[in-house]
């Protein structure tokens, strides 16, 4: 056993877990986290990438989820500037559906309950004269355009659980937990690494369960405990396709089922299309998009575009599962988004503190929620802080952007203003680091293809628990989207020397 007790062991680096361990890091108690996989490698990377208060849920009356989303987004937009920035959404009209005066309506509230105050408000549109109106098929004038904002999500988390180590916390990433039992007043946790097979037992005063949709696994399977908790896990699904058109607004549809789906401008040159919602069972690291997804996707896409989607144009597609809280609604997509903590122990028993549901942009409040829990058993450490935080990187105004674009390329005059945009969207003020002393594009080593060097990967390495060429193109960089413009074989054989180097130093 490890000679140290940590005040809290977290199960799970998905945005919660991070954000969890985070906040605690950061009011002085001693953190371990461990992750099966890579950080943000379930729910946590295959959501529809948006910081946004949910329009659709002011129709299921889920007004105080609204209102705290809502006044999340500007929070979280100054504290990443880098990877959150807003957006502004296309919402047509379209006869038999919504009327208009609702969608007015539900709009008033969006822009008022949240306590807007940099971004910009509702307005009306006509689409056959604003320009955005030429991507969509003839016959739809009316719409309103409104505001939300996007974010990088898998970098979001990383971003997360950066800061939380460099707060204090320990971060284990391919680290599953084996087994997890109460002991002489603390928990006694099991862990083995995934790639070595290495074991080792940790000890802590207190355990969270933030394993998104494997938490009742974790409980059956690791705790062996008798309690059970209403989660419904429900499967989300995506595709993107070549850029359907060329402006930098977003839309939001409305499908005759009454759901909704969006379609955003991803990644410069791509068109990301989602979400579905339907009910799940099964293993979540097995959720893969059907046919009948894509279908469903393309259909819906193609009643509104000029361009039809089809199957072929699709690049890429992604799947999760969202560990919802079942309150009992008859449809997927009603059910609540609106986390629960619960908190079991007490009388001498360590406390275990089981989280369900929530969404990115509420993640940060779930975490101060749970600290109360926290501190209501192991005591008081410090207040809130994260509010006014900056994530790594994100330590510029949020009107600054374009200026760290500059400075970047007048440090680095080799890089192109692309590259340059790139590297600040991905790693902010902190993109310097990458390129340290590096006076020609030749000093970044290795070029592995579409921009990404040798330089890159090795600190997404060492400061961000890469560890496969999937982690760098799919989680940290969505280089992926290159397709064979990368040589992933070469990038699989620098990291795998990368890592037998590190192996070598640590036993020398």
């Amino acid at each position: 056993m490890s000679e140290t007790t940590y005040d809290i062991f977290v199960i799970g680096g998905g945005i919660n877990g991070c954000g969890i361990a985070r906040d605690a890091a950061g009011r002085g108690f001693s953190v371990f986290l461990a992750e099966m996989d890579d950080l943000a490698s379930g729910t946590s990377s295959r959501a529809t990438k948006l910081i946004h208060g949910g329009l659709r849920y002011l129709e299921h009356y889920e007004f105080r989820l609204v209102r705290e989303a809502l006044k999340e987004r500007e929070i979280l937009w100054a504290a990443a500037p880098h990877i959150i920035w807003p957006l502004r959404f296309v919402l047509p009209h379209h006869k038999g559906l919504r009327p208009s005066w609702l969608l007015r309506l539900g709009l008033f509230l969006y822009d008022n309950i949240g306590g807007r105050k940099l971004l910009p408000p509702t307005k009306d549109l006509d689409l056959a004269i604003d320009p955005i109106g030429r991507a969509l098929k003839p016959g739809y004038g009316k719409a309103f355009e409104y505001s939300d904002c996007w974010v990088d999500d898998s970098r979001f988390v990383a971003l997360n659980a950066r800061d939380a180590a460099d707060r204090g916390a320990q971060i284990r990433t391919r680290t599953k937990v084996v087994s997890a039992r109460r002991a002489s007043g603390h928990w006694e946790i099991e862990t083995r690494n995934t790639r070595t097979g290495k074991t080792e037992t940790i000890a802590a005063k207190m355990l969270v369960n933030a394993a998104g949709p494997w938490v009742d696994t974790v409980l059956d399977q690791s705790v062996h405990a008798h309690e059970k908790h209403a989660v419904r896990l429900v499967k989300g699904s995506h595709i993107v396709v070549p850029k359907l058109y060329d402006d930098p607004r977003c839309f939001f549809f409305q499908n005759s089922d009454g759901r909704i789906f969006f379609a955003i401008p991803y990644e410069d040159d791509f068109t990301l299309i989602g979400t579905t919602d339907e009910d799940y069972s099964g293993d979540p690291s097995d959720v893969a998009i059907s046919d009948a997804e894509i279908d469903y996707l393309c259909a819906a896409a193609s009643e509104y575009f000029a361009q039809p989607v089809t199957r072929e144009a699709i690049v890429w597609t992604y799947s999760g599962v969202r560990p919802l809280y079942d309150d009992g609604a008859s449809k997927a997509q009603e059910a609540t988004r609106d986390y629960v903590l619960k908190r079991s122990g007490g009388d001498g028993e360590p406390a275990l503190l089981n989280v369900i549901g929530g969404k990115l942009t509420t993640y940060r409040r779930l975490a101060e929620s749970a600290l109360e829990h926290i501190e209501a058993v192991l005591g008081k450490r410090g207040g809130k802080w994260t509010a006014g935080a900056h994530l790594p990187g994100g330590d510029f105004p949020i009107d600054g952007f374009a200026r760290e674009v500059g400075k970047l390329g007048a440090d680095y005059p080799f890089l192109s203003k692309a590259e340059a945009r790139r590297l600040v969207r991905r790693y902010g003020t902190r993109a310097s680091a990458i390129l340290g002393e590096a006076k020609a594009v030749e000093d970044l080593g290795q070029h592995f293809g579409a921009g990404l060097y040798a330089a890159e990967v090795r600190y997404l390495m060492e400061i961000e628990w890469a560890q496969t060429a999937e982690d760098v193109l799919w989680r940290r960089t969505k280089r992926g989207l290159a397709g064979t413009e990368i040589d992933v074989d070469a990038l699989e054989r620098f990291m795998a020397a990368q890592t037998q180097e590190g192996a070598e130093r640590e036993r020398a």
